[in-house]
C-alpha cells in the first residue's frame, strides 16, 4: 500500500476553523477532514479543493458502516467514489464499525462484535470499498463502552487478519485502545503488540472525558498524558508514523489549538530522533 501523507504531524480540520485556515496557510503538515461534510458540492468542497493546492488532504470517512448488516449504502460510496477523484487525498480511511440497521440509521460508530463471520463479511465489504475506490483504504479502530460475550479475538488481532486478507492499511487511534482499556479492562500496550508496523499508515490521537464512572471518546479535551505515553511506545514500536491530532468538541479558537499541535509535534519529532538514534 502507498501513503503520501508526510512522516510528520497532522491536524483534523473543522468548519469552524476552515476561514482562518484559509486566511493564514499555518506551518501544519497536513489536514484530515470527515468525508460526509464535503459530500454534495458547493461552497465546502471548493474550500477544500482550495486547501490541497497547498497541503496533503486525508479523507476520514465515519458513515459507511462497514461492520452493518445489508448491502452498503451504494449512494454514500458513490458520493465517496466522486470526492476521492476530485481531492486525490493522500489517504482514505474509514472505522471499523457499524451504524445501520434495516432502514434504520444511528447517528454513532458502533463496535463490531468479533464473533464467527465476522472477519469475511468484513473482509467482503472493504474489498467493494477499495475495488470502488481504485485504492485501499485505512481502516481505524473505535472506542467500545460494552463487551460482548463469544469473542472470538481483540479487535487489534481482527484488525491485522483484514489486514492480510484485504490489502487495507491500519489507521490505529491510541485514544481509543486507552478508554477501551479503562471501561472494559483491556490492554492497551498488549493490543499495540499484535499490529504490525508495516501495517500502520496513520495515528490518531484526542482527548476523552469522564461521566458518571465511564471514559468517553468526546475529542473535547486534551490529550492525556497517558495516551501521549502510548504514542511514544508506538512510535518507539513501529518507527515514524504520520500522527494526527483530533478535536470535535468544546472547539477553542484556532490560535489555541494550533498551540495545542505544536506541543504534540514536538513530541513527535522527538520520538522520531530517539528511533533513529536506536537504528544508528
Amino acid at each position: 500500500m502507498h501513503c503520501t501523507l508526510p512522516l510528520s504531524t497532522g491536524l483534523g480540520l473543522r468548519a469552524p476553523h476552515l476561514a482562518d485556515v484559509l486566511a493564514q496557510r499555518p506551518p501544519v503538515a497536513w489536514w484530515e477532514v470527515h468525508s460526509e461534510n464535503y459530500f454534495g458540492g458547493g461552497e465546502p468542497i471548493a474550500a477544500l479543493c482550495q486547501l490541497r493546492q497547498d497541503y496533503p488532504i486525508s479523507l476520514h470517512g465515519i458513515g459507511l458502516g462497514l461492520g452493518s448488516l445489508g448491502p452498503l449504502d451504494a449512494q454514500h460510496l458513490a458520493q465517496l467514489q466522486q470526492l476521492v477523484a476530485r481531492v486525490e487525498p493522500a489517504v482514505v480511511s474509514e472505522h471499523l464499525a457499524w451504524n445501520r440497521h434495516a432502514e434504520r440509521y444511528f447517528n454513532d460508530l458502533l463496535p463490531v462484535p468479533r464473533v464467527a463471520g465476522v472477519i469475511e463479511h468484513l473482509a467482503e465489504r472493504i474489498s467493494i470499498v477499495q475495488d470502488t475506490l481504485q485504492r485501499p483504504i485505512l481502516l481505524e479502530n473505535v472506542s467500545s463502552y460494552v463487551g460482548f460475550a463469544d469473542e472470538l479475538l481483540s479487535e487489534a488481532e481482527l484488525m491485522a487478519e483484514l489486514v492480510r486478507r484485504t490489502g487495507c492499511g491500519l489507521l490505529v487511534d491510541l485514544n481509543n485502545f486507552y478508554v477501551n482499556a479503562l471501561n472494559l479492562g483491556l490492554n492497551a500496550e498488549a493490543e499495540l503488540a499484535h499490529i504490525a508496523g508495516d501495517s500502520v499508515y496513520e495515528i490518531h490521537v484526542a482527548g476523552f472525558e469522564w461521566f458518571e464512572g465511564t471514559a468517553i471518546d468526546t475529542h473535547g479535551a486534551p490529550v492525556s498524558a497517558e495516551v501521549l505515553a502510548l504514542l511514544r511506545q508506538a512510535l518507539a514500536r513501529w518507527g515514524t508514523k504520520p500522527v494526527l491530532l483530533e478535536r470535535d468538541t468544546n472547539l477553542s479558537d484556532f490560535a489555541s489549538l494550533y498551540a495545542e499541535y505544536c506541543s504534540l509535534d514536538q513530541i513527535v519529532k522527538v520520538s522520531a530522533g530517539n528511533t533513529a538514534r536506536e537504528y544508528v
